[in-house]
């Protein structure tokens, strides 16, 4: 009998991390990442998967302000993602641990996704005390 797989969410932070490589450096690097990521696909742990562009718009606030966004300059700004359906959060952060970009400046935030919107669940919840 096969445990329930759950869904986590990496995604990629940080700079450019291949500004201070050589480009056969770079090259190597990326053989190891595309290595990485073939392996996660033959183990069919990998949902979905995506970099992102540089370019964007950030909306905000109750008179849905628009700005230019994401901000590229930042060391925080998401360069990617990467969905994966594993058996709990220790097996994303272990998938994490072992990428070849950490070496060089990145960083990786493990993810749940969540099956219901919090706020939604926090709804109901109410609404069911207010019944009881």
């Amino acid at each position: 009998m096969s445990t329930p797989k759950s869904d986590y969410m990496l995604l990629f932070r940080g700079p450019d991390w291949d500004t201070n490589l050589t480009p056969e450096e770079t090259e190597r690097v990326m053989g190891q990442v595309m290595a990485w990521f073939e392996s996660l696909q033959q183990q069919g742990k990998v949902k979905a998967g995506q970099p992102l562009g540089r370019e964007g718009k950030l909306v905000s606030g109750k008179k849905r302000v628009v700005a230019d966004g994401p901000f590229a300059e930042s060391k925080e700004a998401v360069g990617g993602y990467l969905v994966l359906q594993v058996d709990d959060q220790a097996e994303a952060v272990a998938i994490a641990k072992s990428c070849p970009t950490l070496d060089h400046g990145i960083s990786i935030e493990v993810r749940p996704v969540a099956e219901e919107c919090p706020i939604f669940q926090r709804m109901k919840k109410r609404q069911s005390l207010a019944m009881a």
